[in-house]
């Protein structure tokens, strides 16, 4: 599993072509994503963009369903969570112990980011799954509900149309 976000920008406006057109008074949204190994999307979130990454894992791994497996009892967690340095913190890595999860997250200062592009590449293949979505690629609602709501039917479009071939 591999947790992850994406900023989405606010409306854009119109500004000169010398000047950046991000608008920095504008307020943006980061869609949270868990997926699997072979990048269906497992729990999803949004929040708001000027939050950290971290602040969202553990409602993502909570949202986890139960693995449906042929033999023996359900798995209610994976086995282990990759992530990138946004989750290396000590408190998330006892909590994620705790629920019976190792963690591979790159540690900060220690650890090159090249490494984890072996794992990152299949996130960032669902990320722009999810942008070929017209209504994700840019936020046109204005309650996070409506927004969440179509970001949950896109993961479960991108799941049927994965799972149906």
């Amino acid at each position: 599993m591999w947790p992850t976000a994406r900023s989405l920008a606010g409306r854009a406006g119109s500004a000169p072509s010398s000047l950046s057109t991000v608008r920095h008074d504008r307020g943006g949204s980061k869609i949270h994503l868990v997926v699997d190994r072979a990048g269906l999307p497992v729990s999803v979130a949004i929040s708001a963009a000027n939050t950290h990454d971290s602040l969202a894992l553990q409602s993502l791994v909570r949202g986890i369903p139960p693995v449906r497996s042929p033999r023996g009892p359900r798995r209610r967690r994976p086995a282990k969570l990759h992530g990138d340095k946004d989750y290396d913190y000590p408190y998330l890595r006892r909590w994620l112990r705790e629920q019976n999860i190792t963690p591979r997250i790159a540690r900060r200062g220690v650890e090159n980011s090249q490494r984890l592009g072996r794992h990152r590449w299949v996130v960032e293949r669902t990320m722009s799954w999810l942008t070929g979505c017209r209504r994700l690629h840019r936020r046109y609602e204005r309650k996070p509900e409506h927004f969440l709501a179509f970001t949950a039917i896109a993961t479960s479009l991108i799941n049927h149309r994965r799972l149906t071939k």
